[in-house]
């Protein structure tokens, strides 16, 4: 799996922007899709296990990383997160689905993969995009017409999050 995640990759790097944009809409939004669906187990649909990837979320918060708004879905997981400037977004996922995946399994009784292999990671670049991926994660829960408790979101000023980080990064839209 690994050579083919690196074969797409490098696929889609010589890519023109314009051509990345129009796969993401085609593709992207059938994957969504699936996921507001609710398929697969939505383990994290029960408030504990939904509460311990929360705790995993925040727990470097403002050590490791800047952490923003999040939602956490039935089966899936938005979050938006500045890292600080010794960490990648590699390292800091696998912390997390490392800890969640392994506390979740023992909960549950269960083994195996919990996360998917590969995450759909994105720079933000402008303050434009950084608004409309805090309203999409603000509106996924109900675009998957979930109900309250299915679902924790949390939307913190974006200023509280970069107050967080001690280094000063580049702030989206204000070069």
């Amino acid at each position: 799996m690994r050579g083919e995640a690196h074969e797409r990759e490098g696929w889609f790097a010589r890519l023109s922007p314009d051509h990345r944009r129009e796969y993401g809409r085609r593709f992207g939004r059938a994957l969504e899709e699936t996921l507001d669906r609710g398929w697969g187990s939505c383990l994290l649909r029960k408030s504990e296990n939904a509460a311990l990837v929360e705790q995993a979320l925040r727990f470097f918060d403002g050590e490791r990383y800047a952490l923003g708004d999040f939602v956490i879905m039935p089966n899936h997981v938005h979050a938006l997160v500045i890292p600080m400037v010794d960490r990648t977004i590699g390292s800091i996922l696998k912390s997390w689905k490392s800890y969640s995946a392994r506390e979740i399994h023992q909960r549950e009784g269960l083994s195996g993969s919990f996360w998917q292999r590969e995450s759909f990671d994105h720079i933000v670049r402008t303050r434009r995009q950084l608004d409309r991926l805090r309203e999409y994660i603000a509106g996924n829960p109900v675009k998957a017409k979930l109900s309250p408790g299915e679902y924790i979101v949390c939307q913190p000023e974006w200023e509280e999050a970069q107050a967080r980080q001690p280094t000063e990064p580049e702030v989206p839209g204000t070069s």
